[in-house]
């Protein structure tokens, strides 16, 4: 496993504070601290990848070239 950087971003929505990730639709909590946002965040994060990546090896069990892109984006 390696360790990979995203943006997290916070806003306070009444007595809730929403997260999602920036770089990646659909991933997102809340929680009623800023600290228990970015743990829920990061547990989101961690299974909507896993997962995707699960579901993609059973969906296409032959002919798949795997391999690592890095890609720079502006901050």
């Amino acid at each position: 496993m390696e360790n990979r950087i995203f943006t997290a971003i916070y806003k306070k929505t009444g007595a809730w504070i929403s997260a999602w990730i920036e770089e990646i639709p659909g991933v997102n909590t809340q929680g009623k601290t800023r600290k228990e946002a970015q743990e829920n965040l990061k547990e989101a994060l961690f299974l909507t990848l896993v997962s995707r990546r699960e579901l993609s090896k059973l969906q296409h069990k032959t002919g798949l070239h795997r391999q690592l892109l890095q890609v720079r984006v502006p901050a």
